[in-house]
């Protein structure tokens, strides 16, 4: 029997329970990729992100200790 390829993109229909058994194992398999795909991308932009974050703090204290201003005294005027 030959093997058809069922995916969302295709106008054929299932004929018969082993086809659907297929056409479903496929629809899984596609939703599985693009999440799998999706997880990587959210991932590697969270990364970025905390990345970005670093450098902001790292930023952040090299310009307070050019103005000469500690992090004490910025605590101070917070409480």
């Amino acid at each position: 029997m030959e093997q058809t390829n069922y995916s969302i993109n295709s106008n054929i229909d299932p004929k018969n329970n082993e086809e659907l058994i297929i056409y479903v194992q496929n629809l899984l398999q596609n939703v599985q990729d693009k999440f799998q795909c999706m997880s990587e991308q959210i991932i590697g932009r969270i990364d970025e992100m905390g990345n970005r974050i670093d450098d902001l703090e790292k930023s952040i204290s090299e310009l307070m200790q050019q103005a000469g201003v500690s992090e004490q005294t910025i605590d101070k005027t917070q409480s």
